[in-house]
């Protein structure tokens, strides 16, 4: 890239960026028996007296933990904030491409297409077993708003997604309005799947876009 479009772009530190801590799971104390044979046996052979009335709430706590949590837009924020920016040795996260109040996540309603006509009383209702189709819209700030990679900057956010989610996601970037000169048209192209397949069919933009995702 011959010309630097944004020499200085603000860069956010990294303490500034948000991020979600976890504590760390309490480990379960194991009663031990005491006598003169105690020590030779290793902690190991203890489990937890099931009669003891705290045993059932620390198992609840421990099956609670390996429950499957719901995605959402920290986690969204985490897989695409890393990405490198194509013209900076940065990523999207502290150049404040991508923020986490730009991320929302919709399940689509199954009912929400169902009307009080008559013709839609024939119709069976959507079967609850199957996923419910949820869509991650993502809004990208480009540095400058006659920034000309903002396109590639919004593919590279597509393709992480798209290949880190699960398939009942539709992912949907765009340009946040007011960001960008030519929002329309960035949006009108990030859109449209085929002209997104065929950029993606690009060897040159393939190559770009592997450099940025390079780090996640």
């Amino acid at each position: 890239m011959s010309e630097i479009l944004n020499a200085n772009p603000t860069i956010r530190s990294a303490a500034d960026l948000p991020s979600r801590r976890r504590e760390p799971t309490k480990k379960t104390k194991c009663r031990r028996p005491f006598g003169l044979l105690s020590s030779t046996i290793p902690d190991s052979a203890y489990t937890p007296d099931p009669f003891n009335p705290s045993f059932s709430s620390e198992t609840e706590s421990s099956d609670s933990d390996d429950e499957v949590e719901p995605i959402d837009e920290q986690e969204i924020y985490d897989l695409i904030a890393p990405i490198q920016d194509p013209e900076h040795p940065l990523t999207l996260g502290s150049l404040s491409v991508v923020n986490l109040p730009d991320i929302t996540i919709k399940p689509t309603d199954p009912l929400s297409s169902l009307t009080n006509s008559a013709a839609t009383y024939s119709r069976k209702p959507p079967d609850p077993s199957l996923p419910v189709i949820t869509t991650v819209t993502v809004l990208i700030t480009p540095t400058i708003t006659h920034c000309s990679l903002a396109t590639v900057i919004g593919l590279g956010v597509r393709v992480r997604l798209e290949q880190a989610l699960p398939p009942r996601f539709r992912v949907d970037v765009r340009i946040k309005e007011g960001t960008h000169s030519t929002a329309r048209e960035v949006n009108r192209q990030l859109g449209d799947k085929e002209r997104v397949a065929a950029a993606l069919e690009n060897g040159t933009l393939m190559g770009v876009l592997r450099k940025m995702l390079d780090g996640c």
